[in-house]
């Protein structure tokens, strides 16, 4: 699906994390937990990466006669604040792109989008390919093949899983939006990225982006300790949040400020003729009432206290 017509015009492109940021828990723990095979899953953990070790617990729960269909009724059950879901529709409406980068599943991350109607949002999904065989077992694959020879995604960061480098894919998002500026803008003003996320491996996209872009780290989880850690390492605006509140209105801000950036930048390439139009603040508040009109946005600063 394309990004939104509507007031933006696709100047803002928004990219979620999956776990923890538009659910409100880790989808492969909760679907282990939720079919009784947690023990099972941290034994497979000591010998195996996450990925492989989700990928056999499957195969454990196929052969002995659980259904992709009861998987699918778990991860319906996930939670989902409906502050999110309202900061998605928001976000749409007022023109931004929207895409989902996770260390989940398609599998996953489909069927949550679809059962709450949230799927028809997002203009693409990077996350690990996911597929049901000919036997009915729900198979997940490495997004990067790291098993091959030479293969992988040779990022030497840490925080990233051998399966997937999200910095990588964010590098690849970064390039397809600034081909020809992206949205009818000029290629030296290509579109304004926002990045949710919580986890470790949400930090590597954090480095890739600009002073032009927004980065989102959940506080009190991985990311916002590590961006705490070394503020100037991350050259975009960093805006924390707490709690799903906080979730949507922080990125409304966000994509309100973007909106009267770009409608500046705008009037100035029309040598002076601009057309008045309305504040993109007022805007957001009129898709979005539950957002407070004079809601102060949390700015990570330059040097913070982390607690121990």
């Amino acid at each position: 699906m394309a990004a939104s017509d509507g007031v933006g015009n696709g100047a803002v492109v928004v990219v979620f994390d999956f776990d923890k940021t538009i659910i409100d828990c880790d989808s492969d723990n909760w679907v282990v937990d939720a079919l009784g095979a947690t023990g099972r899953f941290d034994e497979l953990l000591r010998r195996l990466p996450w990925n492989s070790a989700i990928d056999a617990m499957m195969g454990e729960l196929h052969a002995e006669g659980r259904t992709v269909e009861e998987v699918a009724a778990c991860l319906r059950a996930a939670p989902l604040s409906p502050r999110v879901a309202a900061a998605v529709e928001t976000a749409h409406a007022l023109g931004c792109e929207l895409r989902v980068l996770s260390d989940a599943n398609a599998f996953f991350v489909g069927a949550v989008l679809e059962h709450h109607g949230l799927a028809g949002y997002f203009s693409a999904v990077d996350t690990n390919p996911a597929f049901v065989d000919g036997d009915g077992r729900l198979r997940i694959l490495p997004y990067h093949d790291f098993h091959a020879p030479a293969a992988g995604h040779g990022c030497t960061l840490p925080t990233c899983p051998p399966n997937m480098c999200k910095g990588k894919v964010m590098e690849r998002i970064v390039d397809e939006i600034s081909c020809g500026g992206g949205g009818g803008k000029p290629a030296a003003r290509r579109r304004r990225v926002v990045y949710l996320g919580d986890g470790r491996g949400d930090y590597c996209p954090s480095l890739k982006l600009t002073e032009r872009d927004y980065v989102m780290p959940r506080k009190g989880y991985p990311v916002w300790d590590l961006i705490a850690g070394d503020r100037d390492a991350v050259r975009g605006d960093v805006r924390e949040w707490a709690d799903f509140d906080d979730l949507e209105a922080v990125l409304l801000g966000i994509v309100a400020e973007c909106l009267t950036s770009e409608q500046e930048e705008d009037d100035d390439d029309d040598d002076g003729e601009a057309a008045p139009a309305p504040a993109p603040a007022d805007q957001c508040r009129a898709l979005q009432p539950t957002l407070a009109s004079g809601q102060d946005q949390a700015i990570l600063p330059k040097a913070v206290h982390v607690p121990n």
